[in-house]
């Protein structure tokens, strides 16, 4: 039942529409309006119950620390973010917690963006299809989502105030889509805005963010909360339909709405349309149930990350380790795990397993030989030369030597951006000595944005990338690297060679208050297969201690524009294992510029040593569609789009074409439309033409057959400018009725 707000007070509604503290609405118990909690997610629930911050710097209670959404994003697997998304549906009810922040659904723009480790993938479908599988279970225990930072949030650089300044097709089709599946298919109880401008304009009071694109367009019902002091104007806000600022203002704008609604600067429709999306959301369940499965959420996670794992590299099957082997265990790493990202995601974890002990209780059963050393300290502490001569001696006494690397939390966090991507040097040396000296060396990387394997990759058998793996870290390792759990996690973003071969390298992150976004549709794997620059792991990339090949792929046209593809894959080796079927799109020719391909579906299945599976993936209209900025809409050129199934986003295994009619786009004609426009135009081109031709003498009429292409000289003039080369050829009263034909033409093709 929707709420009434003409009972409350002006007073009284606007403040509603802010935080009574840190994490909680106001109540008004006269109105039965009860007071709700929010608070920080989305891989665990950071529930303080004492002093309150957002940046992770006070404690909060004991909850369990899921792999964050950098490793999700690399499992490719929906139900496993779907039961991400319950799991801490849970613990939120746990605690009496009714909307949990997250996911974040941002795109990784740059593999600097500190904040990384909150977001899946550099691709818009991936995380979109994940953010909504997340959402959608979460909200089915009935805990509300706020998915996260709308909109264009890509860096921690002056994140406060900085201009994210992109063209409307690049965030149509890159930074939006995201957002648009998670409202449209899990509906969640919120959207968070972001801190930065758009275009100039914050998203807090952005009201083609809020209300043009994300209600009207899209049909979002639920309430926009504000990033926790993203508020800039708040009159501004509620009339863009930003309705909840978090935290309280201590009652300050809460006067400021009372005030611009009494001197008639803003509508108190408004206000009750923000009352009423805010008090929706005490609907949602807040009573603290006291249950939470420790051991089994532990569990849960502990799959989640074992899926989530990427073997990058693994030259003459160094992994999985095989018994009777003596293993080197070296790097801090190994013993004291990063397992989250630092700021206001930081989760106070109910336990965390360490790599090494993980490996000590499934070395018994192996029967394989263990010694450590620590080889680096994280805050680079104690005697670097003496840690890395102890670390060598020790990888010359074993078979393999598995180093565990990474970035720590002063590398990389919520609040500030990265400026190199390498690792630390003291981790680098440790690397080179010790492959230098073992007979066989392992690299397992924790870390929550890209690093660069450049200068010691060829050096190395095996690299696993961990990631951010949450508090079970240490045994989904131990069980990838023992072949316990066949490793099937994807690259869900680019490993390029140098940072300077990244797309938004020239732009990022900006200066003087603007960034601005020159790659445009270009993002990461986009930018690499179509400007064919080489990176060193593509988007999609993953192996498996197995083998699967694409048997075949079959496409058919089933609707407007829409097409289902069937694809046959094959586990080919002799190990169980996980295969993610990759579906790119590879688009007609098109009046505008386009990557070469674009992921459009996928799925991960499970297949037996030998085993077959069809897999049917349902592609519609949009998976053809690019903006067109002039007419507004989605635009599906005609023409033979490429169906085509790749290992990854560089290697295309098979592919299938579909012819689409496409379209029919007529554009209405202005004089200010350019001449190749009015000769194009199916309706008007021929007119002009033969009322050219006939105003012509003989000798003009010679020297354009004689020159053809003459035309194209001044096909990109405007008509106006034009007329006056052509001195009266064209009459004034043909020109009025040529252009009221093209508003007819382009009417009947609407």
């Amino acid at each position: 039942m929707t709420f009434d707000p003409s009972a409350l007070t002006l007073a009284q509604k606007a403040a509603l529409l802010s935080g009574a503290d840190f994490w909680s609405t106001k109540s008004l118990p006269d109105a039965g309006i009860p007071s709700i909690v929010l608070t920080d997610g989305p891989h665990g629930v950071r529930r303080q119950a004492g002093d309150a911050d957002h940046l992770g710097i006070n404690d909060s209670l004991p909850s369990t620390c899921f792999p964050l959404a950098v490793a999700v994003g690399s499992s490719w697997d929906p139900q496993l973010a779907a039961q991400v998304g319950a799991a801490v549906g849970r613990e939120a009810r746990a605690f009496g917690v009714s909307v949990v922040l997250g996911p974040g659904v941002n795109i990784k723009r740059s593999p600097l963006c500190g904040r990384n480790f909150e977001y899946y993938s550099e691709d818009p479908h991936l995380s979109g299809v994940l953010g909504a599988a997340h959402v959608t279970a979460m909200q089915e225990t009935g805990v509300g989502a706020s998915v996260k930072h709308f909109a264009a949030n890509n860096q921690e650089h002056e994140r406060m105030r900085i201009s994210a300044d992109v063209d409307e097709r690049t965030l149509r089709e890159i930074y939006f889509p995201a957002f648009e599946r998670v409202v449209r298919e899990a509906r969640p109880a919120t959207v968070m805005c972001s801190y930065n401008k758009i275009n100039g304009v914050y998203a807090s009071h952005n009201r083609w963010l809020l209300t043009d694109v994300l209600r009207t367009d899209w049909g979002f019902e639920g309430a926009v909360v504000s990033d926790w002091g993203a508020v800039s104007d708040r009159v501004a806000g509620v009339a863009a339909g930003m309705d909840l600022e978090m935290p309280g203002s201590g009652g300050a704008t809460d006067q400021q709405i009372v005030d611009a609604v009494l001197a008639g600067r803003l509508d108190e429709e408004l206000v009750d349309e923000s009352v009423r999306r805010v008090v929706a959301l005490t609907e949602l369940a807040s009573d603290a149930t006291g249950d939470l499965d420790v051991d089994g959420h532990h569990t849960l996670a502990r799959q989640v990350a074992a899926d989530s794992i990427v073997l990058l590299k693994n030259d003459e099957s160094t992994l999985p380790i095989r018994p009777d082997t003596r293993i080197a265990v070296l790097g801090a790493f190994a013993t004291t795990p990063r397992y989250q990202g630092g700021g206001s995601s930081h989760i106070n974890a109910t336990r965390v397993d360490a790599a090494l002990d993980a490996i000590r209780d499934q070395s018994w059963a192996e029967g394989v030989t263990i010694e450590h050393a620590t080889g680096f300290t994280e805050d680079g502490s104690g005697d670097t030369a003496a840690l890395l001569d102890e670390a060598v001696a020790v990888a010359a006494r074993a078979d393999v030597a598995v180093l565990f690397v990474g970035l720590g939390d002063r590398d990389e966090s919520e609040g500030f951006d990265r400026d190199t991507l390498a690792l630390p040097a003291p981790q680098v040396d440790l690397i080179h000595a010790v492959a230098a000296t073992a007979a066989k060396t392992v690299v397992v990387l924790s870390n929550g944005g890209v690093v660069s394997l450049e200068g010691w990759h060829d050096e190395v058998d095996a690299i696993l990338e961990g990631w951010l793996l949450g508090q079970a870290s240490g045994s989904a390792m131990s069980d990838v690297l023992f072949g316990r759990v066949n490793p099937s996690g994807h690259l869900a973003e680019s490993i390029p060679l140098r940072l300077e071969d990244t797309p938004s390298w020239v732009n990022f992150p900006g200066e003087q208050g603007h960034v601005r976004y020159g790659e445009g549709v270009f993002v990461g794997y986009r930018y690499y297969t179509s400007a064919e620059v080489p990176v060193r792991y593509p988007f999609g990339h993953g192996l498996s201690y197995t083998t699967f090949s694409t048997e075949s792929v079959v496409a058919r046209v089933v609707g407007d524009a829409e097409v289902e593809v069937d694809v046959t894959v094959t586990n080919t080796g002799e190990r169980t294992g996980k295969h993610v079927v990759q579906l790119y799109v590879a688009p007609a020719p098109a009046p505008v510029r386009r990557p070469v391909r674009e992921l459009r579906g996928f799925a991960k299945v499970d297949l037996g040593a030998g085993e077959s599976t069809t897999v049917t993936l349902r592609l519609d209209r949009r998976a053809f569609a690019y903006w067109d900025i002039e007419l507004d809409r989605w635009v599906v050129t005609a023409g033979d789009h490429l169906i085509q199934v790749g290992s990854d986003a560089a290697t295309i295994t098979r592919e299938t074409a579909v012819t689409l009619s496409g379209d029919t786009i007529v554009r209405e004609l202005t004089l200010a439309s350019t001449v190749g426009d009015w000769f194009g135009h199916p309706e008007v081109g021929p007119l002009l033409m033969q009322g050219m031709s006939a105003g012509m003498t003989a000798e003009q009429a010679q020297q354009a057959a004689e020159n053809p292409d003459q035309l194209k000289m001044v096909e990109s003039m405007p008509m106006q400018q034009f007329l006056a080369f052509v001195q009266g050829a064209i009459p004034e009263e043909s020109l009025e009725q040529m252009m009221q034909l093209s508003r007819s033409a382009a009417g009947a093709a609407r």
